[in-house]
């Protein structure tokens, strides 16, 4: 279902989306409560993702060309751009990882724009936070293993060089900061990203779709239209949000990963 289809309001009425309009979405199946439209939505995402994946890397030509070279480009962005300025000489061993962090909210954020589709599946908190618990959960795995129970805490909250009594307010502050804000923001800067990008596209589709359709006046048609307008332009700008989200997603995982793999000094 479409979002003008969605928000379409009653008639002789205009109002504003809401998220219980937008975000509350039944179940696809009666009885299956779990199984909703940002679930669908998931499952065909990660569904894309591999069968790019497979289609492009499965059988790899030394010349690539048509999705083996477009993906390879993927690939190398994820490569030059996220992963080696943090992880260096350890960047081929956690590629996989961050290439399918990348492309995986890569499609989840266009879902957003694709048509008859139109739900970016990041726009429901739980997405995007089970993600990043998964991330949290590796880099303190690894920050562990590599540095040791003691030394990891030890060199998250005193870094060398500092005077003592620093450390009475630096040491708080890094571990709050690490633990528990470095999480928390890791998801809800997607989430919140997706969920205010989605809600002003509802908005001006549902303008154009009131005015120029529902309740068509020459007076109103002047709105109608600016709203399809601000609509075109608006969905252009959210796709560089959708890309830009996923980018920063996918390098703050390899910053993680990469500050538990080596202690900073």
């Amino acid at each position: 279902m479409s979002a003008l289809t969605v928000l379409a309001a009653p008639p002789g009425e205009f109002g504003a989306p809401t998220p219980g309009e937008l975000f509350d979405l039944p179940p696809i199946i009666p009885g299956v409560a779990w199984f909703t439209k940002p679930v669908l939505l998931a499952i065909l995402s990660s569904i894309i993702v591999i069968g790019v994946c497979w289609a492009a890397f499965a059988k790899p030509k030394l010349v690539p060309r048509g999705i083996q070279n477009v993906t390879e480009y993927g690939y190398m962005f994820v490569r030059d751009q996220v992963a080696r300025p943090f992880l260096g000489k350890d960047t081929d061993r956690w590629m996989g990882l961050l290439v399918s962090v990348f492309f995986l909210v890569l499609v989840w954020n266009l879902m957003g724009v694709i048509p008859f589709l139109q739900f970016p599946v990041a726009s429901h908190i739980a997405f995007p936070f089970v993600l990043a618990l998964s991330i949290y959960v590796l880099k303190i795995y690894l920050g562990v293993k590599h540095q040791g129970g003691i030394g990891y805490f030890k060199n998250m909250m005193f870094p060398p060089g500092l005077p003592k009594p620093i450390y009475l307010l630096l040491a708080p502050i890094e571990f709050l900061s690490n633990m528990i804000i470095a999480p928390f923001t890791h998801a809800v800067r997607l989430f919140a990203n997706m969920f205010a990008g989605h809600m002003l596209l509802a908005f001006f589709s549902m303008v154009g779709f009131w005015f120029l359709f529902e309740k068509l006046t020459l007076p109103g048609s002047t709105i109608g239209v600016l709203g399809v307008v601000m609509t075109i332009i608006l969905t252009g700008f959210e796709m560089f949000i959708q890309f830009l989200q996923a980018f920063l997603f996918a390098m703050l995982a390899a910053m993680y990963i990469g500050g538990s793999l080596h202690a900073e000094h």
